[in-house]
């Protein structure tokens, strides 16, 4: 198309634009949608969440597990639960994190099933 050129078509095999437009994300919920996925770009929140949906593990065992100092796993967890993807629980002095819902877990095993398949690009 050359430049101020208007598509005038229609194109969506049978899903008119306006039924489309109808399930359109609202700009609140896109916005969400990725403040998820971007808690989930960073690989050591990634291993974080990985664990998490075995276990519910304090601050400490997070640190042995990834081989990584309190104050960076803290951060981590801090992100993560910005997103709502982790839930703390105190008992005492010590912070319990587990996955926030079942959903996370749900996403989390989609997305690991779907790296993980043989003849993936």
């Amino acid at each position: 198309m050359s430049k101020g050129t208007v598509c005038t078509g229609e194109h969506s095999s049978g899903t008119t634009l306006q039924d489309l437009a109808a399930t359109l994300l609202s700009g609140e919920t896109a916005i969400r949608m990725a403040e998820f996925f971007k808690a989930l770009s960073d690989p050591t929140r990634v291993r974080i969440i990985s664990v998490l949906a075995r276990a519910e593990l304090c601050v400490g065992d997070l640190c042995t597990l990834l081989g990584m100092a309190q104050p960076a796993i803290s951060q981590q967890l801090r992100l993560l639960r910005q997103a709502r993807l982790v839930a703390m629980r105190r008992d005492g002095k010590t912070c319990f994190y587990t996955l926030s819902d079942e959903h996370i877990r749900t996403v989390f095993q989609q997305g690991l099933d779907h790296v993980r398949e043989k003849g993936t690009s």
